[in-house]
């Protein structure tokens, strides 16, 4: 590119760690600025995006003008097309839409594990709300800090039902998050990344819930310690794949893809089809929550119109495949409950 892509992000944010993951290993130039998008889009004249996350892409529109862009699934998938060469998407349709599948999973629900860690605990919202004044403002002073670190923590735990974060639930989230480890364990041991010897879109959006999930947040990261240490290396080794050296045959075969990749769609299967299948029916009847038995727990939450949007993506891209590539998912999904994403 003949000049470097601009993105506004903070460390504590998954989804700018998995971005400037991403960018390294594809080896696509860019300039990251750690700060508050609304600022910094304010100083650029640019308009801010309808939801403003991070992190926030400057990319040039049509007209070649710079807008801010939020989503990382479709940017991706942008750079993809606007930048050849050390892919993140499998050629094989099948298997890409098993990657598309995960990365939702761990956009969608790990976030749930990330934003419960580190709110539900005293002891993890302590560490939480002194250091994210600190990554806006590194030498904010000690009576400034003392005066945002309740603003930020009361404001986070206030916010801990959105994700459906609640003490009722909080066991459901907390297997979940160790069953995952458990998976990946076994996982790892098979070979070094979801979908075969090369990351995939789906390994920058799990990696980038874990720098948070293991090393970010007190509990998570003992719990992650404990019973995967294969990902608490893993996680560091994907910060910067940039020295790989990936080949069009370290994609895995759908058909082989292992026991380990069964688990993690298994766990997948448990928990994520049920609370978007919910939120859409709620979404549908004009509800503004939704109700859900998922893995023998009552779950409450707010509807999202976003997640209404995710079930139909994954619908749209699976019914995007041939018949054989759809019989190919289905024998690999068969008994992990994903089958029922589909409908």
């Amino acid at each position: 590119m003949s000049k470097p892509i601009q993105l506004i992000g903070s460390p504590p944010s998954p989804y700018t760690r998995k971005m400037v993951a991403l960018l390294r290993f594809r080896r696509i130039p860019y300039s990251i600025i750690w700060g508050d998008p609304s600022a910094q889009l304010s100083e650029r004249g640019i308009a801010k995006p309808k939801i403003s996350l991070l992190p926030t892409f400057l990319l040039p529109d049509e007209a070649g003008d710079l807008q801010a862009v939020c989503d990382s699934t479709p940017i991706i998938r942008r750079l993809e097309a606007e930048v050849q060469g050390r892919s993140a998407i499998p050629m094989d349709p099948a298997l890409a839409f098993i990657d598309y599948l995960l990365e939702d999973f761990a956009d969608e629900w790990c976030t749930k594990y990330m934003f419960h860690y580190r709110w539900h605990q005293a002891v993890d919202a302590d560490n939480a709300g002194t250091l994210l004044p600190l990554n806006q403002k590194i030498d904010m002073g000690a009576e400034q800090l003392n005066q945002f670190k309740p603003y930020v923590t009361d404001r986070q735990v206030g916010r801990l039902h959105v994700v459906g974060s609640n003490d009722v639930t909080a066991p459901v989230i907390d297997a979940s998050y160790r069953r995952l480890l458990a998976a990946m364990e076994l996982h790892l041991e098979q070979q070094p990344y979801l979908l075969g010897k090369r990351p995939g879109a789906s390994d920058f959006a799990l990696y980038g819930q874990f720098t948070q999930l293991v090393g970010f947040d007190p509990t998570p990261r003992a719990i992650a310690h404990e019973i995967s240490p294969r990902m608490v290396a893993w996680t560091g080794l994907m910060e910067d794949q940039c020295g790989l050296d990936p080949k069009d045959d370290d994609w895995v075969c759908v058909e082989d893809s292992g026991s380990g990749l069964k688990a993690v769609l298994t766990e997948v299967g448990r928990v994520y089809p049920t609370a978007l299948i919910a939120n859409a029916a709620a979404l549908q009847a004009g509800g503004k929550t939704w109700e859900a038995q998922i893995d023998g727990c009552l779950w409450t939450q707010q509807t999202f119109s976003y997640q209404g949007k995710c079930l139909q993506w994954i619908n749209d891209r699976y019914q995007s495949l041939t018949a054989a590539d759809q019989s190919r998912v289905d024998s690999l999904l068969d008994g992990t409950g994903c089958e029922a994403l589909f409908l």
